[in-house]
């Protein structure tokens, strides 16, 4: 079965629409730096670094990628201006592919690990709640059966909002009253879901900062509880970020990991926004897979994240 089997037109225009932005960003400056000049010289890299750090690919990935462009250049002695935007798209797939792995299936989960758990985090405002509900939805589309549980008992709203997530989707949110244990909620969702023989358990957790202590603590503490009803939860342990922000994100990542064992990454909100770059930076610099990305408020808006359709919606013409 080929690559884009799995990809249909309607994914693909609605990612090639959320990268708009990005890509008029990116593409206006390069054009800008080429006007002009024939040949890439160390102008023009000059130029091309400032064009990625600006688009928030980030200090350090910017700098790999133009040093493999660099010995490019230096290798074939001669590259055209017009061949850039080419060399530029060659090289961002490659990193990718170095640090994403294989691609993901869409929403399937694994045989041998039933219910599959998946821990959510992240600050408040990213579209945490949000990302649930919709990774609930393309679960249960595929077939699956989903429960949700809502761990992040220190505000009305968070629960309130998985609630009706859960009532629009047409899946169980188990919950307890404000300021309960979260570990107690998560212990009852998993045990709710294993003893109706539930697919995937999503929980929710609280997104503070403030006291990265206090969450490192909760955060292993609910991981502990989990494991004692399923042995190896969670298998997931997935960190929301808001792409919109930038280099926030980047830090918001720096927190989080060093907070709890995150192991895959969901970029939201990068429609309406010229800073889809971050997913390159993000996925470089933390070397661990952006697994999905936000494109949208639509329940089809989420999508497993594709990197050679993300560099080629990002690319073309």
């Amino acid at each position: 079965m080929g690559l884009f089997s799995f990809f249909s037109k309607e994914k693909k225009e609605t990612l090639d629409k959320g990268l708009s932005k990005t890509k008029e960003g990116v593409f206006s400056k390069l054009a800008r730096i080429v006007a002009g000049k024939s040949k890439v010289d160390d102008d023009i890299l000059d130029d091309l670094e400032e064009v990625l750090i600006t688009s928030d690919v980030g200090v350090d990935t910017t700098l790999r990628i133009i040093e493999r462009i660099e010995k490019r250049v230096a290798r074939d002695k001669y590259v055209s201006t017009s061949e850039l935007k080419a060399l530029l798209r060659e090289e961002i797939t490659a990193l990718l592919t170095e640090n994403s792995g294989t691609d993901e299936s869409e929403f399937t989960v694994p045989q041998d690990k039933k219910p599959y758990v998946i821990m959510v985090v992240g600050v408040n405002g990213v579209g945490k709640t949000t990302t649930i509900g919709k990774l609930a939805y393309q679960y249960k589309k595929n077939g699956n059966s989903v429960y949700l549980g809502a761990a992040d008992t220190f505000r009305a709203a968070a629960v309130e909002q998985l609630v009706i997530w859960g009532e629009r989707v047409g899946v169980p949110v188990i919950k307890q009253k404000m300021g309960a244990d979260p570990a107690s909620v998560a212990y009852d969702a998993l045990s709710s879901a294993k003893a109706n023989n539930a697919d995937v358990v999503i929980i929710d957790t609280a997104g503070r900062l403030h006291n990265k202590v206090n969450l490192m603590n909760e955060l292993t503490k609910i991981k502990n509880v989990m494991e004692k009803v399923v042995p190896g939860a969670p298998h997931e342990v997935l960190l929301v970020l808001d792409g919109s922000t930038g280099q926030n994100a980047f830090e918001q990542a720096k927190q989080f990991t060093a907070a709890t064992e995150v192991n895959a990454l969901a970029i939201t909100k990068l429609d309406g926004t010229a800073k889809g770059g971050v997913v390159i930076g993000i996925s470089d610099h933390f070397k661990m897979p952006v697994k999905y990305i936000g494109l949208g408020e639509g329940m089809e808006d989420l999508q497993v994240f594709r990197r050679q359709e993300f560099v080629d919606s990002l690319f073309g013409d």
